[in-house]
């Protein structure tokens, strides 16, 4: 009987033991899901974005007056000059960090999880990468803070209340509260999401289908021109989002409205024509062309350097 009750305590120790062995559902997850992450996508994103800013930023500025005012580029132009080369920078610092990290994010994120999808569930090749795309542009969200910074930075209002970035992050931060700089997150969602699917399902067809080019500089001109034409097309589509997020921020303080408030108010307010909604979108074009271009061409010379260097 002794024997018998041994028996099984033990028998029950063991299965114990087995159970234990196994590891948990969320652990099993969260080292799938991670292990599919790798860090050289991270990296390639982030130096692509540091080449493009240190590049495009004074042309962004003009952009910006045009959704801001309404303006032609002259007047855009004539602005900036009137304000002197040291502004011209100013309000630089909150893009170049947003960019490096959310262009690290767009990259590292879309294809750690375009990965797993593929590896562990076997999902439609276009279907990961619409779903990879539309979390890394959700994930990028969260750097509104600098988007937010940056205009207030760059409005011509605000010059006199903000001396530099910190100072305007701490401002919005003590006197109106996180929420605030997040003001404007609606149509940033309808943005990042849609455009980044779209850019990397454009992106690797455009390296399938291109010809295979040996020589260096022949490779960087092809990335470069495949980079800046989906790029600027994608930039062009999505525009007037970009304006309604640019009049949504410009104001500060009082209740935040609606992403279709703020639509009707430009509308009417710009002799009820959608076309105004367009303005400065062909300097836009133009800039995107030429910074989509230089990160497209950046990124996959970094990823080539790294793949080298790992030989």
């Amino acid at each position: 009987m002794i024997a018998e009750e041994k028996k099984v305590q033990q028998q029950q120790q063991t299965n114990c033991n087995e159970l234990r062995s196994i590891p948990l559902r969320s652990n099993v997850f969260t080292e799938r899901f991670f292990g599919s992450f790798n860090w050289e996508e991270f990296a390639c994103g982030c130096g692509a974005a540091f080449v493009n800013i240190a590049i495009t930023y004074p042309i962004y500025k003009m952009i910006f007056r045009q959704m801001l005012h309404g303006v032609p580029i002259t007047s855009a132009f004539s602005q900036l000059r009137h304000e002197g080369l040291m502004f011209l920078y100013r309000g630089m610092l909150p893009p170049l960090a947003q960019k490096t990290i959310s262009l690290s994010i767009m990259f590292g994120v879309f294809d750690g999880t375009r990965r797993y999808l593929v590896d562990d569930y076997r999902m439609n090749a276009y279907k990961a990468k619409i779903v990879a795309g539309i979390t890394a542009g959700t994930v990028e969200t969260a750097l509104l803070p600098f988007e937010r910074v940056q205009t207030l930075l760059a409005d011509a209002k605000y010059h006199q209340y903000f001396e530099n970035t910190q100072r305007a992050f701490r401002y919005v931060f003590v006197h109106h509260g996180f929420h605030e700089l997040y003001r404007g997150i609606v149509p940033v969602l309808w943005r990042n999401g849609p455009s980044n699917a779209l850019f990397f399902i454009l992106r690797e067809e455009a390296s399938i289908r291109l010809p295979q080019r040996s020589s260096i500089s022949t490779r960087a001109a092809q990335e470069f021109i495949a980079g800046a034409i989906i790029g600027a097309s994608i930039s062009t589509l999505f525009y007037p989002l970009n304006v309604i997020k640019v009049a949504m921020q410009s104001s500060m303080g009082h209740p935040a409205e609606s992403m279709w408030t703020t639509t009707l108010k430009i509308y009417k307010e710009r002799g009820n024509s959608i076309m105004y909604f367009y303005r400065g979108c062909g300097f836009n074009t133009a800039r995107s062309f030429i910074s989509w271009g230089i990160m497209n061409a950046a990124y996959e010379n970094l990823k080539n350097l790294m793949t080298l260097d790992s030989l």
